[in-house]
């Protein structure tokens, strides 16, 4: 298979025959059954499905927190499945970004030092980090909530606040699972907006898990998970 799709774009995600089971006493949960897909560097997806489906743990497998029983994903050509636990590491680190449906702000700091430290921990330049940090900020409307602690912000507030800190190190992939399923509908869709507009302007593929039929709609492409297996169809 060629590392370019039609219209050209790299293809910086590959999923081929991906199976992942789950042993429960004597019963096996086939939660992945041979998926396959591709994303193209700069891509937008959402991934859909009923709740148990699998999504989650198709992201976590992107992401390296988990790994298929068969069937192989690759990211910028590297088999994620021959890495070693460091060198995972340093790949959920340094090119994937994550974003949960809670964000997991640290409550003892503020804005800006939640968005700068994943950069700092990972190397970078204490003024680069900050520096980075508020300009991913201002471009999230952030600017005058830096120096906030999370319990100073709104819901709405603090998801951008992680939107922002999954982008701090640049990564290729970022991966985002119910981001906006913890908020109202008018959130919701400011944080879409903001999600899908950032991973655009900085050339992120992105990829979100999520159950808001709004926000998958977004997506340039829509996959649905059903009995373990992957649909697809551009929107």
């Amino acid at each position: 298979m060629s590392d370019t799709v039609n219209n050209g774009g790299e293809v910086l995600v590959r999923a081929s025959a991906l199976v992942k089971n789950y042993v429960s006493g004597d019963e096996t949960l086939r939660i992945l059954r041979g998926v396959s897909f591709e994303l193209r560097r700069g891509e937008t997806a959402a991934v859909t499905g009923r709740s148990g489906s699998g999504k989650s743990t198709l992201l976590n497998i992107l992401g390296g927190l988990d790994h298929g029983d068969s069937g192989a994903v690759t990211v910028a050509g590297v088999d994620l499945g021959s890495l070693s636990e460091g060198a995972l590491a340093s790949y959920r680190r340094n090119q994937v970004g994550f974003i949960f449906q809670f964000h997991y702000l640290l409550k003892d700091f503020t804005a800006l030092e939640n968005v700068m430290l994943p950069a700092y921990i990972a190397g970078m330049k204490k003024k680069e980090a900050l520096d980075r940090a508020r300009l991913l900020l201002r471009d999230l409307d952030l600017e005058g909530r830096a120096g906030h602690y999370p319990s100073q912000l709104s819901g709405g507030e603090r998801q951008r606040v992680a939107v922002a800190r999954s982008m701090v190190n640049d990564p290729d992939l970022v991966l985002a699972d119910e981001p906006t399923g913890n908020l109202d509908p008018d959130n919701s869709a400011a944080v879409a907006e903001l999600l899908y507009g950032s991973a655009q302007k900085w050339g992120k593929t992105l990829v979100v898990v999520t159950h808001d039929e709004k926000v998958a709609a977004r997506a340039g492409t829509r996959y649905t998970l059903t009995a373990g297996q992957l649909d697809s169809g551009a929107l």
